[in-house]
Parts: C-alpha cells; structure tokens; sequence
C-alpha cells in the first residue's frame, strides 16, 4: 500500500512540476501535503504559505495544497518529503518522533502556562537551529512551527485534585511520551484509532480523551462529555517542513522567498489559532460542556508527578543546553 501511495505522489509530483515550468523555466508548481481535515489550522498555515509564495514570487512560483490525507497519512507524508517526493508538508511533530527521537523534547508535559511561552522559546534563533539540525539528520529542512494551541482533556468527571485523575480510562495517541504522562498521573491511557473514539465516549468505552479544541469540536467530542479539562499539557505543534535537497536546489532568491512566505505564514497561523481556540470553547460551552481551569497549584502538581518523564525526555534527547531552553523558556 505504502509503494501505491509513493507511486502516486511521485506522478503528481512529476506532471505538476513539468506543466508548471515554461518555457523560460521561471514559473513552477510545487505539493504541499497534509493529513488534517480543511477546516483546521493546519489548512490555513498551509494555505497562507502558499498564499505568500504566490505573492512574493509574482506569480512564478506556486504550491498546491493537498489536504485530508489526499497523498497519504502522518507516516507516509513524513517519508515522501524524506525521500524528496513531496517538497512540503504541514504536520503535528507526534508522529515524526518515530523517525527523529530527539523530538520526543515537545512531548515534555505542563511546561508552559500560557501560549506565548510556547512561542517565545520557538522564536529563539537558536533554539530553532538546535532543532533544525535533528530534522536535518533525515534530509529535512524546518522552515517554521505554529500549533493548534493546547491539547486538553475532555471527559465526564471534574477534576479538581490530582486524585480525580486515578483511574480515568482515557484515549491517548500511540505515543509512549504520552502514555506514561497520564499514567503518572493515575489514569488508564488507552491508545485507540482515532475514528473509534466518538464511539468509544458514547458507549463508555473510554472516559475522557485529549486533543486541541479545533479537534473537539470537529468532531463534536463535547456532545459526549461533561467538561473541557483545560489541561493544557501539550502545544499541538505544528512543523512546516520541506526536503534540504529540494531546498538546497532552487536559487537564492527562491529560498529567500520560501523562507519569507513560511515566517508570514507561521505568525499568521498562530493568530489564528489562538482566535478560534476562543472561538472553539464557546462552542463547546454552548453544546452543553462545562469548562475547568486547573489551578497553578495542581498542574505543578502534575508535572512533579511526572519528574520520571521528564528525567527519560532529557536522556533522549541527549543535549542539555537543547533541553534547558525548552524547560526554562529561554
């Protein structure tokens, strides 16, 4: 199935890039690939990215965004632009810690209150070369990172206390980091395929479950659940990432453009997100769920329960000074 999907890009790829070079080899047509639905951050990171391609470049360079998993999932989107198949994809940086370990850095749980601590450290130039550097390890440049806001819980028991986590069967991604967080806090992780989990919260398969709001209401999670736990454990990152090779293969002034359209994007996609996470808790308000603050008390409560992971995270990554920044926001 894998080589099918492969195959396939490789001839979108092919056809677009030879109808969009003419004859003075100045104008040409790119892929952009992501596995999120339309409506999300994802699409209007990728859409704005274009966007400015498009504008900066006076019309000679244009990209071609290809949503909802059109040319493959996470695991396949990861490898094409790997092997230079696809010269840009827009992804959550969960699935790429299989093929870059050291990235398990942003499954560090309750490090940052509030979301501009997130993107201050991100905004850090030398931070971002640290971590440019591990995507390079696999051939790939990192041209920015946005986020979808905070994942947070939804379920149908408050939380008050740090006891009110012990036993919670909830739904989690297929991501160790993640799994040993809630179960450090007392809870039961229980990886499930997404398309199973509206279900699972209907028929009581799963308690609760955790994702970033826009994923909530998408998928009209509240309609299951009492609360909207804020929380806030994880950023839900998002990576614009292209292939070095590709990169490293258009002229100066079309790396200029691409990286000046992928910081406008980026800024531009966070204002956004933080607008529709606003946007997305009415939603859910109005949908019947209620929504809880934790206190500042309980989530250091939290990430003290998780001082294990966080001590596994740091050998994992295996650069202190890396670390350090991520940890301290700075």
């Amino acid at each position: 199935m894998k080589k099918q999907i492969t195959a396939f890009i490789m001839i979108i790829t092919s056809v677009l890039m030879l109808s969009g070079c003419k004859k003075n080899d100045s104008e040409h047509t790119w892929i952009l690939a992501t596995a999120s639905p339309k409506d999300t951050v994802t699409q209007i990171y990728a859409d704005k990215f274009a966007e400015e391609v498009n504008r900066l470049s006076g019309g000679e360079l244009t990209i071609e965004v290809y949503a909802n998993s059109s040319l493959g999932g996470d695991t396949e989107l990861m490898e094409s632009v790997m092997y230079g198949d696809i010269p840009f994809v827009v992804q959550n940086t969960a699935p790429q810690v299989s093929y870059l370990p050291r990235l398990c850095l942003f499954d560090l749980p309750c490090v940052f209150a509030d979301i501009s601590e997130l993107h201050k450290v991100l905004d850090n130039e030398e931070f971002m070369e640290k971590i440019n550097s591990i995507y390079e390890e696999k051939g790939i440049t990192l041209l920015g990172m946005s986020d979808q806001n905070f994942r947070v819980m939804t379920s149908n028991v408050n939380i008050k206390e740090l006891k009110d986590f012990s036993g919670i069967k909830i739904r989690t991604m297929e991501n160790p980091y993640h799994i040993s967080f809630w179960s450090s806090i007392g809870s039961n992780p229980t990886p499930m395929a997404f398309s199973e989990v509206y279900i699972g919260l209907q028929q009581n398969t799963i308690d609760a479950q955790e994702n970033p709001y826009e994923v909530i209401v998408s998928n009209k999670f509240y309609e299951q659940q009492d609360y909207v736990i804020q929380t806030n454990h994880l950023p839900h990152l998002l990576s614009l990432i292209t292939n070095k090779e590709f990169l490293e293969g258009l002229t100066t002034k079309q790396q200029d453009i691409i990286k000046e359209a992928a910081a406008t994007a980026r800024d531009y996609s966070r204002e956004q997100a933080l607008k529709r996470a606003d946007e997305r808790i009415d939603v859910c308000q109005k949908g019947g769920a209620q929504i809880i603050s934790l206190s500042d008390e309980l989530r250091a409560q939290m990430r003290e329960a998780s001082k294990d992971l966080y001590e596994q995270i740091r050998t994992a990554v295996d650069d202190d000074t890396l670390y350090n920044m991520y940890v301290s926001g700075n």
